[in-house]
């Protein structure tokens, strides 16, 4: 990311990467969760599915700002 000659803002995207990777793998883990208690023979819950989404959506936010800015 750009700085633009303020020095914080780099720190405050490398604090908010590891913001967004820490809520995806919190998805991650709900999702897990869910689906370790369901047989396995049984379908999935759909909340599983979208915690799943949630998590690799934070993932690819987080790592747009290892981006340059355009």
């Amino acid at each position: 990311m750009e700085s633009n000659g303020y020095p914080e803002e780099g720190g405050i995207a490398v604090r908010l990467r590891q913001i967004l990777l820490e809520l995806a793998r919190r998805h991650e883990d709900i999702a897990h969760a869910e689906a370790a208690a369901v047989p396995y023979w049984a379908p999935q819950p759909t909340s599983v599915s979208g915690h799943r989404a949630a998590a690799s959506t934070l993932r690819f936010e987080a790592d747009r700002l290892l981006l340059p800015a355009s």
